[in-house]
């Protein structure tokens, strides 16, 4: 009632001052003279007069929003997690995803395509993953590959097909987005073409297509998923890009009739899994389902913070999960951050604390000990010390709320344990991770080391952290102390359980919850 009646009140009031205006400037002279130094006031002073009247009538603004009645049958949103590779890849990252998995209901990878791959053992069975996330193991799991993914078909359906000989009973638990890009084979080809022709400047790419299929979705000519639902539109586009590739790439040959006819078949099939991942992962955080993002690569690929030109073609850190599930930042919980309890690199380009690799050196025998060779290449890893100023980067970009320390058992026999602490330029400290490779290059470039005693005890069978001997302890507490960041999972064997948990109280997002 009240706002009723001050509405009428406050226009009178508004026009009668509005009418002492007019007649007070209806002289031209003190019109142009005044109007500039007192209106503006004159207006302020409207404004307080009609919040005075009001507060007096007791008349507040109506709000927009309004709290909602707690329904304690809705479901509370668990959050979604993440597990991220902190390094330059091949940290472990599917095994903890193996064991999270089991109890979350959605699995989702996000970036990249077949170039990744994750090798997990589980009943004395090893299983090598590529595009599939690594939570298809757990048999009440559905899971996602988003729209951030670039998805090379052939290769795609032979990993399911190794799946459902491997006993993975698979069906009606994949969802392909349908806005995920498709990389074709002659993406694959011009992959490898480009790379040969680098020769002693190579990049490293894994030749799997993935540069190239991003490239077409960057310039707006690739294909995605959902066109298979409309095979005339499908097979229009498909022989513009073909063409557009055989322009491009001279001396590039290209079936067409046979891509399309290949693409005609296979699709009611790739139908099938196909939907609107945006709205089903969405739809699943609001109903309260535990969602696990799968990170492939690492941050020190990712094409915009890696060491570039030596990255992949997308961006395997926290930024991914939103643009490439479609999701809020609101929406996320833990990020857990997998990192070696050494570093490895697979490929070129520029590893700081890299180890000599010799026969009978201590790069070799991480290599042997660690079995550091790729899954998806069978190359041979790189292998160094654990980088510290690397991880801080890494952890700033991707704000770590845990960590997953792999492999440290590895370490394990060797009788000192270097750790690079900082990287020096020209004799001052750098703070960052620098932009310019030649920095790192440059002899004037140098890490400082602290050493640690090693330990020769088997810890292969420790299941709490109090039983591992005391220097793997020292080691994991100091590794912590630098990085400022609860390490929760400790790697301890190969094996799909040889994993140390030190639980949840090991995670800023939970001891912010305690809080």
């Amino acid at each position: 009632m009240f706002a009723r009646a001050t509405k009428p009140l406050a226009a009178a009031v508004a026009s009668g001052l509005a009418v002492g205006y007019v007649s007070h400037y209806s002289s031209p002279k003190l019109a142009h003279a005044d109007a500039e130094e007192t209106v503006p006031g004159k207006l302020s002073s409207i404004r307080a007069s009609l919040d005075r009247i009001e507060k007096a009538l007791g008349v507040t603004a109506p709000s927009q929003f309004k709290p909602k009645p707690t329904d304690p049958s809705t479901p509370t949103p668990h959050g979604i997690d993440i597990v991220l590779g902190a390094q330059w890849g091949d940290e472990g990252k599917g095994k903890l995803v193996d064991i999270l998995s089991q109890t979350y209901d959605v699995c989702a990878r996000v970036a990249g395509g077949s170039n990744a791959g994750h090798t997990i053992v589980a009943n004395g069975r090893k299983y090598k993953f590529h595009l599939v996330p690594s939570g298809i193991l757990n048999e009440m799991a559905t899971c996602i590959i988003g729209n951030g993914v670039v998805v090379h078909l052939p290769s795609f359906l032979e990993e399911l097909k190794s799946l459902e000989l491997a006993g993975v009973q698979w069906e009606g638990r994949i969802k392909v987005s349908d806005r995920a890009h498709l990389v074709f084979d002659f993406h694959q080809t011009v992959d490898g073409n480009q790379e040969t022709k680098l020769g002693r400047n190579k990049i490293g790419t894994t030749k799997k297509g993935i540069g190239p299929a991003y490239a077409s979705k960057i310039s707006r000519n690739g294909l995605r998923v959902g066109d298979l639902g409309d095979m005339e539109t499908f097979e229009e586009r498909f022989r513009s890009l073909a063409e557009y590739h055989m322009a491009a790439f001279p001396g590039l040959k290209i079936d067409i009739e046979k891509e399309i006819d290949y693409y005609r078949k296979i699709a009611p099939y790739v139908q099938s899994m196909t939907t609107d991942t945006i709205e089903y992962t969405n739809q699943a955080y609001t109903s309260g389902k535990k969602i696990l993002v799968e990170g492939a690569n690492a941050t020190m690929l990712d094409i915009d913070f890696g060491t570039y030109p030596y990255v992949t073609s997308s961006n395997p850190s926290i930024g991914s999960v939103l643009t490439g599930l479609g999701v809020s930042p609101r929406k996320l919980n833990g990020i857990f951050g997998t990192v070696k309890a050494y570093c490895t690199r697979v490929g070129e380009g520029p590893f700081p604390t890299e180890l000599v690799d010799a026969p009978g050196s201590t790069g070799e025998y991480l290599r042997a000990n660690g079995y550091e060779f790729g899954t998806t290449t069978g190359r041979a890893r790189r292998c160094g010390w654990l980088d510290i100023p690397q991880m801080k980067f890494s952890s700033t970009i991707n704000g770590f709320t845990s960590l997953n320390l792999t492999k440290l058992d590895v370490l394990t026999g060797l009788p000192e344990i270097l750790i690079g602490t900082k990287y020096v330029y020209k004799g001052s400290n750098l703070d960052t991770m620098p932009a310019n490779l030649k920095i790192m290059t440059s002899p004037d470039f140098k890490v400082e080391y602290e050493t640690m005693p090693g330990w020769t005890e088997d810890i292969s069978t420790c299941t709490k952290f109090e039983e591992l001997p005391p220097n793997a302890q020292k080691y994991v507490h100091r590794v912590q102390d630098l990085l400022g960041i609860p390490i929760r999972w400790i790697g301890v064997g190969p094996n799909r359980l040889d994993v140390v948990d030190r639980g949840p109280g090991w995670d800023l997002t939970e001891q912010a919850k305690s809080k």
